[in-house]
């Protein structure tokens, strides 16, 4: 499988630089819940250091770790399609610093720049795909090793 696209880098200098003016340094204590499923997506991270958990709920109180994200990773997507609620909840698993950006700022600088909203837009489609893939890599891994049980 493909190494996972970083957000930042994978930006030109010129719209991540953009992007950057409206970063805020944020930090999360280990076993810190960032967000729950179903709630309102409002923002987005990148991480600098640290490990984020990312679960789903599958059957009455059972959840799943379904991706882990570390240094450079973007956590947080729904904010930039309707409903704008999660889709999964996020925990820290260490101490976590990011970048935490508001999505309605960014939402207003790429209706200033296009080509920012553009490129943005195809990055995160890009590091979607290939979360995609590696969920449901872990959810068929988890399935096989446990029979797939209880989903009737």
């Amino acid at each position: 499988m493909p190494t996972a696209l970083r957000l930042l880098p994978a930006l030109s200098a010129e719209h991540r630089d953009r992007l950057m003016t409206v970063a805020r340094e944020v930090s999360f204590p280990a076993d810190g819940k960032i967000f729950e499923a179903g709630g309102t997506a409002d923002r987005f991270w990148v991480i600098r250091s640290g490990t984020v958990s990312l679960h789903q709920q599958v059957v009455g109180e059972r959840r799943i770790s379904v991706a882990t994200l570390g240094p450079g990773d973007l956590l947080g997507w729904s904010w930039l399609f309707p409903p704008h609620h999660w889709d999964f909840g996020a925990e820290a698993f260490s101490p976590v610093r990011a970048y935490e950006f508001d999505a309605g700022e960014v939402h207003g600088l790429c209706a200033q720049d296009p080509a920012l909203e553009l490129s943005l837009t195809r990055t995160i489609a890009a590091i979607l795909a290939h979360r995609l893939e590696t969920t449901r890599a872990a959810l068929i891994e988890h399935y096989a090793r446990h029979g797939g049980g209880g989903l009737r």
